[in-house]
């Protein structure tokens, strides 16, 4: 366990003062994660509340507005718009003068303001073999000469930052130009991606050991202790630039209000941040309940009593009037999120293209009870069954394609009996070989982990297939699902952007050496569909590929596909201005909100 508490020095001089719009010291929003956290180096994680701190101390070149409904990207470190040619291959970016990083011992009591280059660094980073990023292919499939500079790093050793690299031109002390290998109409997304605010050289260099627990940006919060899977402590900046909400909200009433109460307020307003990781539903409700915590996604088992959803409509959902009265304020909102359990493409029993291999894939999601016990007993009726690889409500969402897997377990029987997985002895299937078939499928800990083992015992009971449940923590086993360790695994995940290039590109044989393809799925005709999407601005054309590409992938079955969540978030009466958003992660509400506790 990884255990770190520092503060930057202060040393003399002016460049270290307290700025005179610093955040409230006595304010403190107390929250929790449900998973412990894998580290801070924002080149080397991709998991969501990894990336929940990371949104909070460093600053990638856009960013979402915080109401905006349909989402509206804006400036961020930039000083507007990236300037896009035609052809939508060149960006050109020029950033605030004036930005500064968090000061940090290896500045030497120097102001270290954000350049051009720096940005040109961290890009650089993603396709260092040294980081090893899990999302690499965000940068490297694109950048013009960034691939083919990480190809040479991996034969020497060592990637030469120094070399110039033809799609990542420092035009002057504040202006970036990127060119891309082909057309990428999207790519604005990326430059407001989580992962991609800039580092300093300096700090990665003098923590080059332990990246992951040094983070040192330009962000509202800077890290000031870490107890690893147990306690995160964040303090505002305060060389932090001035920055007043400027959220612009719609129609909605919950978001008028927002703007109303924090208008003209200088962010962040809270001056700490302090996370515990709390694995267990019930002690993460109860310490909400008894305002131990300040805001908390409503657990499974407390849906009933927290929330009314009428005539099982999940969209209609209110409110217990007991907690409002205690004027507890309920959000409400359909995630851009997709959850999944997956097999490994890879290994010699599930895996595989045979149609032996789909058909044992295609029983198991045949003999899932998605609709008839998951989402009522397991989501509280707050989810909506996925019908493609991509959420609901974004573009490759293909609204015309029903791709649920029917519950079925008697087809899943047949199937299994038509391609030679005879039923032994024992009551168990073997596999067409006559050698012993059991499924290794990893799994946590927690309380809600074993229900949803509980339902996977009774999918594969149904089917006489034998199945063992390997428990590690959740950050174990992402590491071993980023090696292809794993014969299957269930998780979910949020999207970065607002687009279904997010999580295609996860099914693309390209992502399979960073790990981000995690069943390692590889198939010649969704390639080349992927690849032709890249080409295509939004629109008619494109959504067909999406849904041919969602066509390849219910042919292969490499997933069981799972559900659209509903967040059901509550905050505390004092709490202001908190609003959940689709694309920023657990922590992209701590700049936005005040907290008034006494």
């Amino acid at each position: 366990m990884t255990h770190l508490k520092w503060l930057p020095m202060l040393m003399l001089g002016g460049s270290l003062a307290l700025s005179a719009h610093a955040a409230d010291p006595n304010k403190v929003l107390r929250i929790s994660f449900p998973v412990p956290e894998t580290g801070f180096d924002p080149g080397k994680v991709n998991d969501v509340y990894s990336i929940g701190v990371i949104e909070n101390i460093f600053e990638p070149l856009l960013k979402y507005d915080y109401l905006a409904r349909p989402l509206k990207m804006k400036p961020n470190t930039a000083a507007a718009m990236p300037e896009v040619s035609a052809d939508g291959r060149v960006y050109t970016i020029r950033i605030q003068p004036g930005i500064y990083f968090a000061d940090d011992p290896v500045f030497k009591g120097k102001k270290r303001e954000l350049t051009a280059e720096d940005y040109a660094y961290s890009f650089k980073r993603f396709a260092d073999p040294v980081v090893n990023s899990p999302v690499s292919n965000m940068m490297t499939d694109w950048v013009l000469g960034l691939a083919e500079a990480g190809k040479r790093a991996s034969k020497t050793g060592k990637f030469d930052y120094a070399s110039p690299i033809p799609g990542i031109q420092v035009l002057d002390r504040y202006t970036l130009r990127l060119t891309l290998t082909k057309t990428n109409f999207i790519f604005l997304y990326t430059l407001a991606a989580k992962q991609f605010g800039a580092v300093a050289r300096e700090a990665i260099e003098a923590y080059s050991k332990d990246t992951m627990s040094h983070p040192v940006g330009t962000g509202p919060f800077m890290l000031s202790e870490w107890k690893q899977g147990s306690k995160i402590v964040l303090l505002a900046n305060p060389g932090y630039r001035k920055m007043v909400f400027d959220g612009e909200p719609g129609g909605d009433p919950r978001d008028q209000e927002i703007a109303r109460e924090m208008a003209g307020k200088t962010l962040p307003v809270v001056g700490r941040v302090e996370v515990r990781v709390i694995e267990e539903d019930q002690p993460r409700w109860l310490s909400f309940l008894n305002k131990q915590l300040d805001v908390v996604a409503v657990p499974k088992a407390a849906m009933k009593t927290a929330l009314h959803v009428m005539d099982n409509d999940p969209f209609q959902t209110t409110l217990n009037p007991v907690l409002a009265k205690r004027g507890i304020k309920l959000s409400h909102v359909l995630n851009l999120d997709v959850t999944y359990a997956y097999f490994n493409m890879l290994d010699p029993v599930v895996g595989g293209y045979g149609k032996d291999k789909i058909a044992l894939r295609r029983a198991i999601a045949l003999a899932y009870p998605l609709k008839q016990e998951v989402v009522p007993l397991l989501y509280g009726n707050q989810a909506v069954p996925m019908q493609g690889a991509v959420s609901t409500g974004m573009a490759g969402s293909s609204p015309g394609f029903r791709g649920e897997v029917k519950y079925d377990p008697a087809l899943g029987n047949a199937l299994l009996d038509q391609f030679g997985y005879k039923i032994g002895p024992d009551g168990y299937r073997t596999l067409p070989n006559g050698k012993p078939l059991q499924i290794t499928q990893a799994t946590q800990a927690s309380a809600l982990d074993k229900q949803f083992n509980q339902i996977w015992q009774k999918t594969f009971d149904s089917l006489k297939i034998r199945v063992n449940f390997k428990v590690a923590k959740w950050n174990e086993n992402l590491k071993s699902a980023y090696g292809h360790k794993l014969q299957m695994w269930s998780l979910g995940g949020s999207a970065s952007m607002p687009d279904g290039d997010d999580t295609m590109v996860e099914l693309w044989t390209d992502s399979i050496a960073s790990g981000s393809n995690l069943s390692a799925f590889s198939r010649p005709k969704f390639d080349q569909l992927f690849e032709a999407s890249r080409l295509l601005p939004n629109g008619p054309e494109r959504e067909a590929k999406f849904e041919q590409m969602n066509r390849v992938v219910a042919a292969y079955q490499p997933y069981v596909l799972g559900v659209t969540r509903f967040t059901n978030s509550l905050s505390q009466g004092y709490v202001l201005g908190y609003k959940p958003h689709p694309i920023y992660t657990v922590g992209g509400f701590w700049r936005y909100v005040d907290v008034n506790r006494r």
